[in-house]
């Protein structure tokens, strides 16, 4: 779990979820990325929490829930789902660093 998480936090996140919040053009990107890597990585902007007035994990939540997926890591406003259907793993999330010589 350890490396897991060492590797997810190299990856920049791919959507932002922003001012108009859960809408559905953010739902479709996240659905489309999943459906085509299997995995997404998504920041939450400071505003959304105000706006919504969701604790950030009750959006990462409530992200997964409506499109099925599998909720991975939560890390301050950072979130990452992964498709259940796809069986990813380790290595196609992040592949590992090559060792400098």
């Amino acid at each position: 779990m350890k490396e897991l998480r060492g590797r997810l936090s190299q990856m920049k996140p791919t959507v932002h979820i922003g001012k108009n919040g859960l809408s559905e053009a953010v739902l479709n990107e996240i659905k489309r990325q999943l459906r085509d890597k299997g995995y997404v990585k998504v920041k939450i902007e400071k505003s959304v929490i105000r706006i919504l007035e969701y604790d950030r994990k009750d959006v990462a939540r409530e992200v997964a829930e409506r499109l099925g997926a599998e909720l991975l890591d939560v890390r301050g406003r950072t979130f990452v789902l992964v498709d259940n259907k796809k069986g990813i793993s380790l290595d196609a999330l992040v592949p590992k660093k090559r060792k400098r010589r």
